[in-house]
């Protein structure tokens, strides 16, 4: 049987297996159409995975080296009552353990840049971005309003 985990490196798939079991309905999904380089909206009730559902392709393309760093590769939006927690939990967490998945085997993965954007960032971090920008830009539907249309972009 078919899995939107087979689009991935085996070894962030073997990671995603032993971590999470099989994909939710929502990755399976969402996998197929963000792999293919379809701009994609889950709408999917809380704790379904859709926040890893939008990360996960993006970590394995960026640890394998198959995206060069070095640009804005991911924007994800999300309301920043839940920015900390989609962050830390399906974002930084799995960066973390699939790093050490790829270095296992002995490969070196790329670093990934990871930064947020949003209202209380301060001036010399969103310098800072403009001038090293991330990999995975994080940011709300305020903040992102506010970057496109600000004369300073």
């Amino acid at each position: 049987m078919s899995s939107a985990l087979d689009r991935f490196d085996a070894r962030v798939a073997a990671w995603f297996r032993r971590r999470y079991g099989a994909p939710t309905g929502v990755q399976e999904l969402a996998w197929p159409r963000i792999a293919a380089g379809e701009h994609v909206l889950a709408v999917a009730p809380t704790g379904s995975g859709k926040t890893l559902a939008g990360f996960l392709w993006a970590l394995d393309r960026l640890l394998t080296g198959a995206w060069e760093g070095g640009a804005v590769r991911v924007l994800y939006v999300s309301p920043l009552k839940a920015l900390n927690a989609d962050i830390e939990r399906n974002l930084r967490s799995p960066l973390a353990e699939l790093r050490r998945e790829l270095a296992s085997s002995g490969f070196d993965p790329p670093a990934v840049h990871v930064a947020v954007r949003s209202g209380d960032t301060p001036a010399a971090e969103r310098a800072r971005m403009l001038r090293t920008p991330p990999d995975i830009l994080i940011t709300t539907p305020e903040t992102l309003y506010l970057m496109l249309t600000s004369s300073a972009r």
